[in-house]
């Protein structure tokens, strides 16, 4: 079984794993990080959602193999005190109902302020219709957005 040496949250990681094992499967069994979720597998629902050097990618498609050396950042390495714009902005929304979507949710929203900076509706709409939420918060979820887009610095945090 082949090693790689990932840059996970800002830390390497020396990890022993089949080339065509997803990522999801590593982050989650091999370095014990449990907050970026199983959905569906294939990649439509978005509960997998992480950052491949900025980008939002569906870590459950992606083979840990494809990953070379960029940087990968979960739900546990947005914020090391929980206080990015979108999770205080979650929190004041009370956007969470079950929570299963959430991580992927917030990890793609930041995706979206990071390469957009300025939203509005629209955007959020056409750039987050991809990730799923099976309680139906999104109108919650979108004035999270938002509100967070408003904070000065939200895209040096993403």
């Amino acid at each position: 079984m082949p090693t790689y040496e990932l840059n996970i949250n800002g830390k390497p990681h020396k990890v022993k794993a089949a080339a065509n094992m997803p990522l999801l499967w590593v982050l989650r069994e091999t370095v014990g990080l449990t907050g970026t979720k199983f959905g569906c597998g294939k990649g439509f629902c978005g509960a997998c959602t992480v950052h491949a050097d900025g980008e939002a990618i569906r870590a459950c498609i992606t083979p840990v193999s494809a990953i070379k050396d960029q940087a990968i950042v979960t739900i546990e390495g947005l914020s090391a005190d929980h206080t990015h714009p979108l999770q205080l902005a979650w929190q004041k929304h009370q956007v969470t109902q079950c929570g299963y979507c959430q991580s992927g949710q917030i990890m793609a929203a930041a995706a979206l302020l990071k390469k957009h900076g300025t939203v509005n509706t629209q955007l959020i709409e056409q750039e987050m219709n991809t990730v799923l939420c099976r309680c139906g918060t999104y109108q919650r979820i979108r004035q999270a957005i938002l509100d967070a887009a408003q904070q000065a610095d939200v895209t040096k945090q993403s």
